[in-house]
């Protein structure tokens, strides 16, 4: 049986790649969209700017628009300097061993545990160990430890893909390591760690079951950091859930949706500003 000649072979795999590719993209955006022609008809300033009513059937989710950006923004503030931090520590400060070793290892466990076990931890020890309850608080710090594995890695790569000559050009200009690590290498690894910052937003405000499970799913505004509040996507899934009210929960998937693709177009924009900057 003749082979086939390697620019043919080339040929055949780069289809197949960008066939998949496509495949991908198609899917998507078929969801992408199907979320938002069902629910766009149904937002309004009354629905963003109001507070539910009748459990979700009527009024709007302006308390969990709320509720939302503080459960994740929380979480990422208090997760994304132990991450990078972390990052540097594992990168900069310390030479490879079994405690390396070991606290990569248990990232990367840490990141394929489902959320429900997280959920499950938060509940038993910030709602009830701690006296927390079922709080803002209680589920941003659930969601820091969810997404701390994901900032850690994102920044080790991030920091590990500056080159070395540039350490040892700021060396060569006397620089202590701390002026070479804030001064060199994080900015030029800003646009990486960037990237799994915005990555680990995303999952936060995506999440259900964690937050389900310490921070609530009160439909009220939370007025403190200690009270209970419910998210866009743990109010969609209780109105789809329930059947309370479809066309709510379409507009409601369709308000997240838009809100993390305005996230992740200010991030790829920043990151672009950054690395300008950098060149």
């Amino acid at each position: 049986m003749r082979r086939l000649s390697p620019a043919i072979s080339q040929r055949i795999a780069m289809g197949i790649l960008w066939l998949l590719t496509l495949a991908t993209i198609a899917v998507l955006f078929y969801i992408v969209f199907y979320i938002l022609i069902k629910g766009l008809p149904y937002i309004t300033w009354e629905f963003l700017s109001s507070a539910p009513k009748s459990m979700g059937r009527k009024g709007g989710i302006f308390p969990m628009i709320v509720g939302t950006f503080l459960v994740s923004g929380l979480a990422v503030l208090i997760a994304a300097p132990l991450g990078v931090g972390t990052a540097v520590y594992l990168t900069e400060y310390t030479r490879e061993s079994r405690f390396t070793f070991l606290l990569r290892f248990g990232a990367d466990c840490l990141a394929g545990i489902p959320s429900i076990i997280y959920g499950l931890f938060g509940f038993v020890f910030f709602s009830i160990a701690l006296g927390m309850g079922l709080s803002v608080l209680s589920g941003a710090l659930t969601l820091a430890l969810m997404v701390l594995p994901t900032i850690i890695r994102t920044a080790e790569e991030a920091i590990r893909a500056v080159p070395y000559a540039y350490r040892e050009a700021s060396y060569g200009l006397g620089s202590t390591r701390w002026q070479m690590v804030t001064r060199i290498v994080l900015p030029v690894a800003l646009p990486g760690i960037c990237t799994g910052i915005v990555l680990s937003l995303g999952r936060s405000i995506s999440e259900t079951a964690a937050v389900m499970l310490t921070a609530g799913s009160a439909l009220r505004l939370p007025q403190s950091a200690f009270d209970s509040s419910r998210t866009l996507a743990l109010h969609f899934y209780i109105l789809s859930r329930e059947g309370l009210s479809m066309e709510k929960g379409y507009a409601t998937a369709s308000v997240l949706i838009i809100i993390i693709l305005i996230l992740n177009a200010f991030a790829y924009w920043l990151m672009r500003r950054f690395m300008r900057r950098a060149t």
